[in-house]
């Protein structure tokens, strides 16, 4: 087995500097720097995460708290951090957080310290005083995204602008029957995403001049099926169809889509239909959406925890986003009702 021994030998410096060197501690100039990952790739030696440890005061592990797993956003989020911190020469502790008190008490009081992480990245999590104090009280890094959150460096994501600009997208269409499909107050909890993204949408109907209709807003969640139930509802109902959909994400956007070809409705000509995330089936389904770069979102996070972690620079704290227009809109060619 190749030793740290080794390594010092072929690349002619002391194990102290081939320690400092791979555990990303004290300086080392470029060119020794270039010797010892030159030698230790040749030699198959991968440094002890131990002895790294003890040499640089660093578990070189990231903490990351999540909400859900199994939804695209998070799962693509995290994406973004980890192949970040991959590159750095990180490792991830991964938590998916639930309301449940008592878990997310463990999380705060046992699971963080006992992993021994460097910094912590909280995705979209809202966290109350308590929990606040108790990541502060550990003395690390924190970075959240999704804020802003009083007391932590956040990474924003403008919700209410983002809703703004789909909305503003179909009214320009001349669109002025647009129901909503968004969420219920179960997915409210963190960071107010439905909240604020209804927000949004009733603030550009307001400036425009456009009634709300209390029964063009439906309630999913966030998901394919979850879209795909609400718009058959909405179209299947008697009277007059809205002439657009505005849809609070991706997923559930292409259940409108889904839902209306069944019905044997055209997108966009009787439907226009947009969306929020920039969802990698959206190109697919010819949606218009507005592009939130999740993966960007993660990798701007990571990118933020080296910062504080004094290995990179730190990125800015608002998190872009665009309107990317495709074929599911277009101008409204009927009178709305």
């Amino acid at each position: 087995m190749t030793s740290i021994d080794d390594v010092a030998r072929r690349a002619g410096v002391s194990t102290a500097t081939v320690s400092r060197t791979l555990s990303g501690g004290a300086a080392v100039s470029p060119a020794t720097r270039a010797r010892v990952i030159e030698a230790a790739d040749a030699l198959g030696y991968v440094v002890s995460s131990r002895a790294s440890s003890l040499a640089s005061g660093r578990t070189r592990t990231v903490g990351v708290i999540v909400p859900y797993l199994d939804r695209w956003f998070f799962s693509t989020v995290l994406s973004g951090v980890s192949t970040a911190l991959m590159r750095a020469g990180y490792d991830i502790s991964l938590y998916n957080i639930t309301p449940d008190r008592e878990v997310r008490r463990h999380v705060f009081d046992t699971f963080l310290r006992r992993q021994g992480v460097d910094a912590v990245i909280a995705v979209s999590i809202e966290l109350d005083d308590d929990e606040t104090r108790r990541l502060l009280d550990l003395g690390l890094p924190v970075i959240a995204i999704g804020g802003p959150h009083p007391g932590l460096d956040t990474l924003t994501v403008d919700e209410i602008g983002i809703a703004r600009l789909a909305t503003e997208h179909l009214v320009a269409r001349g669109h002025r029957d647009i129901a909503y499909i968004g969420a219920g107050a179960e997915f409210d909890t963190d960071f107010h995403v439905p909240t604020n993204r209804r927000r949004g949408f009733e603030q550009v109907l307001a400036a425009a001049g456009i009634p709300l209709d209390p029964a063009r807003v439906l309630v999913a969640d966030f998901t394919i099926q979850g879209g795909h139930r609400a718009a058959t509802a909405l179209l299947s109902a008697e009277g007059p169809r809205p002439t657009a959909i505005f849809a609070a994400s991706d997923e559930m956007a292409i259940g409108a889509i889904l839902a209306a070809r069944e019905l044997g409705i055209r997108v966009p000509e009787d439907l226009a239909v947009i969306g929020i995330d920039g969802h990698e089936l959206g190109a697919i389904f010819d949606l218009t959406t507005v592009d939130q770069f999740p993966l960007q979102q993660g990798e701007r996070a990571a990118a933020a925890v080296l910062a504080r972690l004094g290995e990179a620079e730190p990125p800015a704290a608002a998190s872009p986003f665009v309107l990317t227009e495709r074929g599911s809109t277009a101008a409204a060619e009927r009178p709305s009702a």
